[in-house]
């Protein structure tokens, strides 16, 4: 293929353009603000689990609270109700005896229930502490996050803004550029996942960094200025100017 030497020049600066876009999206797939962002939102689920574990322990404490009170409240009233009969007069002798073994009976349990009371009470205040700190630790993952995310945010801004940059300066290269070499400068790229076209300095080939001797680099050296060359190991482009060394 014949090209005019002056455009196969510009090809380098598509190169360029093109491993600058490529090293941006690399930038964008592997910025530490992603994986900041990734620990933010693990912290802040582990952190959630705490707070609802924590919640749900203080909400059972309070039921059993609650229903403990409240059993100790049926025992008060059935002791007052046995003292009131007993202070009545009206109970018989034998009637009055069963009535003091059942307050003594009650007063026994009112005691074992009010100490109950008392350990969940205890147990309420730790869990209560244990609420705060998740509560706390949860507050302090989301703020966490919502940093990680302006700073990841602002990077992929900084990023796209870069993007756009050398796509137009890619653009505006690619259309100074004869249609059937840009064509084939294409083909190539897509071929090597990377650059169509490589710098041929000082003997070597800048794309796959394999250098040249002998005849083959007699070859480059003696073909006309508009042929258009290739790397034979690995397909690019090979441009030439006078850092090619020939």
């Amino acid at each position: 293929m014949q090209a005019d030497h002056f455009d196969q020049q510009k090809l380098l600066a598509l190169a360029a353009e093109d491993v600058a876009l490529a090293q941006l999206a690399h930038r964008a797939r592997t910025l530490p603000e992603l994986a900041a962002v990734d620990a933010a939102q693990e912290a802040q689920r582990t952190l959630s689990d705490d707070v609802v574990r924590a919640e749900t322990e203080v909400r059972d404490l309070d039921r059993e609270q609650k229903r403990l009170e409240g059993d100790v409240d049926t025992v008060r009233q059935r002791a007052a109700r046995d003292q009131s009969r007993i202070d009545s007069g009206g109970a018989t002798p034998k009637e009055i005896t069963g009535l003091q073994h059942e307050l003594e009976s009650l007063n026994r349990r009112q005691g074992d229930l009010e100490d109950q009371v008392l350990e969940l009470m205890e147990r309420r205040e730790t869990a209560d502490a244990a609420l705060a700190t998740a509560q706390g630790g949860l507050a302090g993952a989301q703020a966490d996050q919502e940093r990680a995310e302006q700073q990841r945010d602002a990077a992929l801004a900084d990023i796209a803004d870069a993007t756009s940059r050398h796509q137009a300066t890619r653009a505006e290269i690619a259309g100074t550029v004869p249609a059937d070499l840009l064509k084939l400068y294409d083909r190539v790229a897509q071929q090597t996942g990377s650059t169509g076209a490589a710098h041929l300095r000082a003997g070597r080939c800048e794309g796959c960094r394999i250098e040249f001797y002998g005849t083959e680099l007699a070859t480059y050296r003696n073909a006309d200025p508009h042929t258009v060359l290739r790397c034979e190991n690995c397909g690019r482009i090979l441009v030439r100017n006078a850092e090619s060394g020939l």
